[in-house]
């Protein structure tokens, strides 16, 4: 998936051209729209908590942190293995395991409340009451995709594509 922005300047022409990406069968789940306030009507895709904060990434560096220090800390475990107390593969797994769903756990509470880095260039545009329209597609209609919006939709602006996206969002 390839996640690309365009910048629209009314809700007019942002609900015109989500209805020609659901013509073009692009579901409304991979569409997110994006604006100042949150004041946008009902029958508009808002984006949710993975798309306005830093959540994912995150969550990410959390688990690879906690994983890390659990490993440490299970290896640590093995080499001072003092007063009867034994510590094998299995412990230094589930130590890592644990210290990898805490560091999730706290750097995923820490991600909600920061705004995502991603969005910061769109930020004066919304602030300005542009929206943002983020949608997802696969690789292969990106092309066609920016296309139909810059063919029928001039006062869009496109913004470029976003990297490849995990298949999971």
């Amino acid at each position: 998936m390839q996640r690309l922005y365009f910048v629209i300047p009314s809700v007019t022409s942002c609900r015109s051209i989500v209805n020609e990406l659901l013509l073009a069968r692009i579901e409304e789940r991979h569409m997110h729209v994006v604006a100042k306030e949150d004041n946008l009507p009902a029958d508009l895709p808002q984006a949710n908590l993975l798309q306005k904060s830093d959540f994912v990434p995150a969550v990410e560096r959390g688990i690879t942190i906690g994983g890390g220090t659990g490993l440490f800390a299970g290896i640590l475990a093995y080499s001072f293995q003092t007063a009867g107390l034994e510590v094998g593969g299995f412990a230094i797994l589930a130590i890592c395991l644990a210290g990898g769903g805490i560091g999730a756990w706290i750097a995923g509470m820490i991600g909600v409340d920061v705004p995502n880095t991603q969005l910061k260039p769109f930020m004066p545009s919304i602030n300005a009451g542009n929206l943002l329209l983020i949608v997802d597609v696969k690789r292969s209609r990106v092309r066609e995709i920016e296309d139909m919006i810059k063919n029928l939709h001039p006062e869009a602006t496109d913004h470029g594509v976003e990297a490849a996206l995990p298949v999971f969002p």
